[in-house]
Parts: structure tokens; C-alpha cells; sequence
């Protein structure tokens, strides 16, 4: 038995190149899943890895191997995936600022090449050949295509005024784009496996958020590199990921959470931004103690449990945070006011909340007082929770067809719009939910058996631009008010899609 073992060890390296590496990297280092080396596998046990290999996981893309690979087979995947990468390839300062390529040198024109209301364009990201498209929110028409790098993740991100878009990839590439010119400006590599970006509210910098190696990369506008932060505890013993990072515009600071140390990070791009204490301070007046600049570092905030999963009230002050530890049994949320940097509330939150998708509106109670409410979709069971932002208790619990993903609403439309696209059943029905009542108001279902998630309202909301996720798919296009399908654009594998006024407002019914 146990040269059988051996024997089955001895190809490991051939299971994970036939059934892992096409998401994973050839080199374990990531693709469109994450990297599989011991530094991003520290909280998750082998067993558990065993069983993940076996059964899949849930609210990700993650398969189940179990009809494939034998208890041995995935023993010895396991053990393979834990064994260090010798040597770990480095991605610093040097390896960033050569990677960068200049595709547009001199000056375009400051004013569009369409006719199209800029303010309501759409970027859709298409998966399934790696293509972005431009849409006329008003017309509801492409108006170009382009290709783009393999795997792009998390939202495009937008400069102030809507000219500019910057796309993240996973395997590290920053990519900036001229929606006025419909150009590509500059790229550069920031990191190995790459999370996600954000643009500052002055639109200098843009910060990205690097699983491999562990650091957040400071850029400025143009994609040249200005800093790198190298991400550990307060005590620099354990380092971490970046689940990802945000910008907190109204405080001129990126806010990042970390998937391996229970701290959140605050970093300050305002260039007068007050010192920052580091180890044991004597006396505040005086100076007594150790200072770094508030510019472009860390200031942390202390948590009780790893929180990678966010949303914030509308003023930046408060962060509603979540971990996505699925290892768990129980989930709950926590409340971090940003300015006293300590926990303020507990959040009563089941299963696995997907936070980063919530939206928020004013509500009225029985009473008829109004209240602001935030409403977040689950990845592991069918229900929204819906959280009144002033007590930050649960109001209602809204059950749904299955775990879903995203969440959307207007300001002007009375309803919010939720998948179940995390369910094998209903992953084809789109609940939409009346935003008073707090009741599921109709269901669509538009492909019986195709995945259909993800919406976006145009600026003046409309309409509802519904994704049919498939290779087949297409952009269903539906009247806001009546909820009846006016229209399809065919597109491949549309995997999200994002309109630049309600992105740059930061529009109530709009995920930031």
C-alpha cells in the first residue's frame, strides 16, 4: 500500500497539469483561480483541501475532482500543492517598473470620438473570448470592441471625470483605457496574482491588490510605479494577502481588506495627511515616540476576526465587514468605524454574505420614519439580508431561490434586482425584490438552464441590463418599470457590466 502511495505521488505533477493548471497556473501561481502554494493554502488544512478537491466549493468555480481522482490521487495533490515553489519568482519594484508598455505616447483629443453621452456609456467585460465592449446607454447599441488581457477580475475601475478605465487581470496586468478615444494608453504588470485595483478619488493613483506576492502596489495615473507596500502584521511576523482594496474618496484614502491578518488598512493619498504613530507612543504633543508619514501608509485597524469582504456607508466612516472563511460553521459580520478604528457593532449575518455586491436605499418603516438600509446577497444560502445602517440590526431576512451573487437597484426604480446564479437549480431566474415591501415581486427566467446574473441600470434607470452568462450569451435588456424585455445584444460570456455616471456618482443602488 504504501509503494502504492508513492507510486501515485510520483504523479501528482501530472494530475495537477491535466486537472488543475488551466485555472491555476502551470506554475501554481494563478489564474483564474488563485495560486496554489503553501503561502495562500495557510488557513486552509490539508483535509479540508482533500475535501475541496473532492466535493468542489461552494460560491466559487471550484469543480468536484471526486469522479476523477481517488482518495490517493488527491492525497497527493494536496501534498504537491503544500510543497514550496523553489525559488519563489519575485515581483518588486525592478520586475514592475520594467513590465510596463506605453501603447499611446503623445496626447489624444480631450473630447470624444462618438456622439454617445460619455456619462452613460457601459463597459461590459466579455469572459468568453476576453473582449470589453462599449455600449450607448442610450441608444442600447455597441459602439466598439476590443481585446482584452486573460482573466480580468473585480470591476473596472473609473478616473473622476469618466474618461479613463482601468481593468485588473488576474495574473497581474493593469490596463489603462481611453473610453473618449476608445484607445488602449498603458499597461503594466503590478503583481503576480492580482486581486483587484482601485482609482483614488483624485484620480493620481491607482492602488492594486496582489495575493502573490503579498503586497499592495501604489501607481500613478500614467501606470508608472511609485511604491509598493509589503502587507504583515502589526508585529511584521505573518504576512498576507490582499483580498482587495477600495477607494474611500470622501476621506482620500484607499481602504484594503487582508485575507490573512485580522487588521484593515486605511492608506492616506492626501500628501498632508497627518503622521502616523508606529510602537509605543509617550506623549502625542511632544513627539515622544516613533513617527511615519500618513502619506502613502498604513493606518491599521484592529479586528476580532479576518475580514475580507466589505461594504461602506455612504460617507466612508464605517466599514461593514465579513469573513469568507467557508471552513466556518457560523459567519457573522462586524462594524469598523474607520476614525476610532475598533469594532462598533455586530452583524447578524448567516451563511456566507457577499458584502462587496450589497447596495443600500432609503426605506420606510411601519411608522412611516425613513430609515437607510443595506442589502446583501449570499453565497451560500438562498436569502438577502436587509440591515437597518443606523442600528445595524437585521430587519428582514428575504428568502430567494438559491445562493446568488449580485445585487443592483436605482435610486429611481422601486426595485432591486438578485441572482441565484451560486444555485445548480435556479441559476436562470433573476428574483427582483420592492424595495418598501420587502418582498419578492416577480421572477424572470429568461433561458431555462442558462446562467443569468448580474445587472446594471443606464444612468437615468430605465432600463436593466441582464446578463446571460453563457459563450452563447447575450445582454438582455429590460424595461425597469414594466420588468418586459425590450431588447438583446449577443455577447460572449458577458460577465459584468458597468455604467461610468452611476459608477462615478456612486449611485445608491450601485455596489462600490
Amino acid at each position: 500500500m504504501a509503494m502504492a502511495e508513492l507510486a501515485q505521488a510520483a504523479d501528482a505533477p501530472q494530475a495537477y497539469k491535466e486537472h488543475c493548471a488551466a485555472c491555476h497556473g502551470e506554475g501554481r501561481l494563478g489564474g483564474i483561480g488563485p495560486a496554489l502554494i503553501p503561502d495562500n493554502l495557510a488557513r486552509l488544512r490539508k483535509a479540508e483541501a482533500e475535501k475541496v478537491i473532492r466535493e468542489g466549493r461552494p460560491a466559487t468555480q471550484m469543480p468536484a475532482f471526486g469522479d476523477k481522482l481517488s482518495t490517493v490521487d488527491a492525497k497527493a495533490l494536496v501534498d504537491f500543492i503544500y510543497t514550496p515553489i523553489q525559488p519563489m519568482p519575485v515581483w518588486g519594484e525592478q520586475e514592475i517598473a520594467a513590465s510596463r508598455i506605453v501603447h499611446v505616447s503623445k496626447p489624444l483629443p480631450d473630447k470624444p470620438v462618438f456622439k454617445a453621452d460619455p456619462l452613460n456609456l457601459f463597459v461590459v467585460v466579455e469572459s468568453g473570448d476576453h473582449h470589453v465592449s462599449i455600449l450607448d446607454g442610450d441608444k442600447l447599441e455597441r459602439i466598439h470592441r476590443f481585446p482584452s488581457r486573460y482573466a480580468l477580475h473585480g470591476g473596472p475601475k473609473f478616473t473622476p471625470d469618466g474618461r479613463y478605465v482601468y481593468f485588473a487581470s488576474r495574473d497581474g496586468w493593469v490596463t489603462k483605457y481611453d473610453l473618449w478615444n476608445l484607445k488602449v494608453i498603458s499597461e503594466v504588470r503590478a503583481g503576480i496574482n492580482t486581486r483587484n485595483a482601485a482609482v483614488s478619488g483624485d484620480g493620481k493613483y491607482v492602488a492594486v491588490a496582489n495575493y502573490l506576492p503579498h503586497s499592495l502596489v501604489i501607481l500613478d495615473a500614467d501606470l508608472k510605479f511609485v511604491k509598493s507596500i509589503p502587507v504583515t502584521d502589526k508585529d511584521g511576523k505573518v504576512s498576507s494577502r490582499v483580498s482587495a482594496v477600495y477607494d474611500a474618496s470622501p476621506r482620500q484614502s484607499f481602504v484594503a481588506a487582508l485575507k490573512d491578518v485580522k487588521e484593515i488598512w486605511e492608506i492616506s493619498y492626501n500628501e498632508k495627511a497627518p503622521e502616523i504613530p508606529a510602537g509605543i507612543i509617550h506623549d502625542f504633543k511632544y513627539r515622544e515616540g516613533a513617527f511615519v508619514p500618513g502619506f502613502l501608509n498604513p493606518q491599521r485597524s484592529q479586528t476580532e476576526d479576518y475580514l475580507d469582504d466589505f461594504y461602506f456607508t455612504q460617507n466612508y466612516d464605517e466599514v461593514m465587514g465579513a469573513s469568507r472563511n467557508d471552513a466556518k460553521s457560523v459567519v457573522s459580520g462586524q462594524v469598523i468605524n474607520l476614525d476610532a478604528r475598533k469594532k462598533i457593532a455586530d452583524l447578524e449575518l448567516p451563511g456566507m454574505p457577499h458584502l462587496g455586491s450589497g447596495i443600500s436605499w432609503k426605506w420606510r418603516d411601519a411608522a412611516g420614519q425613513e430609515r437607510v438600509v443595506m442589502a446583501t446577497p449570499n453565497l451560500n444560502e438562498g436569502l438577502i439580508s436587509i440591515i437597518d445602517m443606523a442600528t445595524w440590526k437585521t430587519i428582514k431576512q428575504i428568502k430567494t431561490r438559491g445562493p446568488g451573487f449580485f445585487m443592483r437597484s436605482h435610486e429611481l426604480s422601486r426595485y432591486a434586482w438578485t441572482d441565484s446564479m451560486m444555485s445548480r437549480e435556479f441559476k436562470d431566474t433573476m428574483q427582483v425584490i420592492d424595495k418598501q415591501t420587502l418582498e419578492v415581486v416577480a421572477e424572470l427566467k429568461p433561458e431555462p438552464g442558462k446562467t443569468f446574473a448580474h445587472v446594471e441600470f443606464t444612468r437615468d434607470g430605465k432600463y436593466v441590463l441582464a446578463s446571460l452568462w453563457e459563450m452563447d450569451g447575450a445582454l438582455i435588456i429590460y424595461n425597469a418599470e414594466t420588468l418586459k424585455e425590450v431588447k438583446r445584444l449577443p455577447m460572449k460570456k458577458p460577465v459584468g457590466k458597468y455604467n461610468i455616471w452611476n459608477k462615478i456618482t456612486k449611485s445608491e443602488g450601485t455596489s462600490h
